[in-house]
């Protein structure tokens, strides 16, 4: 059995306990990089975003708070193509997400529906395609949500109108059907959030037609 000099026994333990230590990745800096890796980034803004850093704070466009924990990601306008994550439901403490015109392409992750932290949500002008997913009814502090100027397809879900924090709703442009619901947080949206989806057919208020549940149109 190995013996250490008195003087040495400190330090033995010290090393050895740090080996025990399981190495923890960073799951923020993971769901980041995992962005970066699945866009095309052509004005180099993404160059910082080095996933050998203890966490991503010190990365371009990316704010923390004093814990640490990312709460924005400011990426409008900066000519990213490509696909969003699912891996962007893992940043738990994100306030802003803010992706706008860009020329991302493909579905918004369903994973997007687990920030509850989320306040803003700006997609627009992008050539995101898919539905509206409905699990972004779970954004319960959602105050803004920016989907214009998309490809969306489907029914808005209804499943939204239970968003009692939403402020401004804007899904105009894209290829949405069905009908606008109108209960809950959505009384107060005008039809302008909603115009230009040649398929939408109207408001619920208007008494002439009905919104379906479940189904495609």
């Amino acid at each position: 059995m190995a013996t250490f000099p008195p003087l040495l026994l400190p330090l033995a333990v010290f090393v050895l306990s740090n080996l025990l230590v399981p190495i923890t990745p960073n799951s923020e800096g993971d769901a980041l990089y995992a962005l970066r890796r699945s866009v095309k980034d052509p004005n180099n803004v993404l160059q910082s975003w080095d996933p050998t850093l203890v966490d991503p704070c010190t990365w371009f466009h990316v704010t923390c708070d004093s814990a640490n924990r990312v709460t924005r990601l400011d990426l409008g306008n900066a000519k990213l193509s490509g696909n969003l994550v699912p891996e962007l439901g893992n940043l738990d403490h994100l306030q802003y997400l803010e992706l706008y015109m860009n020329e991302l392409v493909g579905p918004i992750p369903k994973e997007i529906g687990r920030l509850k932290s989320l306040i803003s949500l700006d997609l627009y002008h992008n050539n995101l395609t898919g539905p509206i997913p409905p699990s972004l009814s779970n954004l319960s502090n959602l105050n803004f949500l920016r989907l214009n100027g998309n490809r969306l397809t489907g029914k808005i879900p209804r499943q939204l109108t239970k968003l009692g924090s939403l402020k401004i709703i804007d899904v105009s442009d894209n290829d949405l059907c069905g009908t606008i619901p109108i209960s809950g947080s959505f009384s107060k949206f005008s039809e302008e959030s909603f115009k230009n989806n040649p398929r939408l057919e109207g408001p619920e208020l208007m008494g002439f037609v009905r919104y379906e549940n479940g189904g495609t149109c």
